[in-house]
């Protein structure tokens, strides 16, 4: 038998870090002289993350839909792709944030290619803003999170700078009583060593509830700007959102700029990075019970302003 191919399951809330986890990867990967590739899955018909995965990257994408439930037949395909087409050392699986991940395992793990995998486990990214105020998520949308960390072999508390020393023991505490099992690692901007990841031992988990986005009732929301917009105005549309609008992501042109910026949003704290090229002004909104006309509409109205 010839060598076995790595594989990572990287799960996590929406907004967690688990793209900025996997960039630091990569580039792990990379430097060690291994060849790594992506299988990345977005609830959208859009792609934002991708243009985070550089070229030398073999990247499949699986749009509009979660690797868990309706485009599982595609992951077959584009995993079997992956093997015969390059000499690759791992894949990376980027799971949607609304994704179960023992789902997304099962959908995987075909019985086609197994023998050519070996699965090390599964990383889940936490943002401890979200766990310190996780009582206002619905009750479907926390009973996920839960499962996300409960099945997870490695726990990256994310964004520690953010909390306090009190709180992060606190917060820790609580996490372990949800899964005692997992390697605990605290991190800023998702950055850890790739060494922790070989050591990954995974631990067989009992039953699971089934609860993914098309329980949550989870929509994203595609919007195209035609034009660059007012950035304070932006900003008071952003402050007007419900507690409901969980991620957002795109491209966003301001009047003030030559080129457009890129934009995240979670858990209320918008970011922006300057981009040096023209990108396709699209932003992502994603959340429970949105109002689609509502939101197109106001955007329509920052275009007109």
């Amino acid at each position: 038998m010839g060598k076995l191919v790595e594989v990572y399951l990287l799960s996590g809330f929406l907004g967690s870090g688990k793209t900025t986890l996997l960039k630091h990867l990569l580039k792990e990967e990379q430097k060690q002289g291994r060849f790594p590739a992506v299988l990345m899955n977005e609830l959208g018909e859009v792609s934002i993350d991708s243009n985070a995965i550089d070229d030398r990257t073999p990247l499949k994408e699986l749009m509009g839909g979660c690797v868990c439930c309706t485009l599982s037949d595609q992951v077959e395909a584009q995993i079997a792709d992956l093997l015969r087409t390059y000499p690759i050392d791992a894949i990376y699986i980027e799971t949607t944030g609304a994704a179960h991940p023992v789902e997304t395992l099962d959908a995987v793990m075909s019985p086609l290619y197994a023998g050519q995998l070996q699965f090390k486990g599964i990383i889940t990214v936490i943002d401890v803003l979200r766990w310190k105020e996780r009582s206002q998520l619905s009750p479907q949308v926390l009973q996920l999170y839960r499962e996300q960390i409960a099945h997870a072999d490695l726990l990256i508390v994310n964004k520690i700078d953010l909390v306090s020393e009190f709180e992060l023991s606190t917060f820790v505490y609580e996490i372990q009583q949800v899964n005692s099992h997992a390697t605990c690692v605290f991190t800023q901007h998702a950055n850890i060593s790739i060494n922790q990841l070989k050591k990954l031992k995974r631990v067989q988990q009992g039953h699971h509830e089934t609860t993914h986005h098309h329980h949550l009732h989870l929509q994203s929301v595609v919007y195209e700007f035609s034009k660059p917009i007012e950035q304070i105005q932006f900003e008071e549309w952003i402050r007007s959102l419900p507690s409901t609008v969980y991620r957002m992501k795109g491209y966003v042109a301001f009047t003030h700029s030559s080129y457009p910026f890129l934009f995240q949003y979670s858990y209320g704290m918008p970011v922006y990075m300057p981009e040096y090229m023209k990108m396709p002004l699209t932003l992502v909104i994603i959340g429970e019970e949105l109002d689609e006309e509502r939101l197109y509409s106001q955007l329509k109205k920052l275009e007109q302003s």
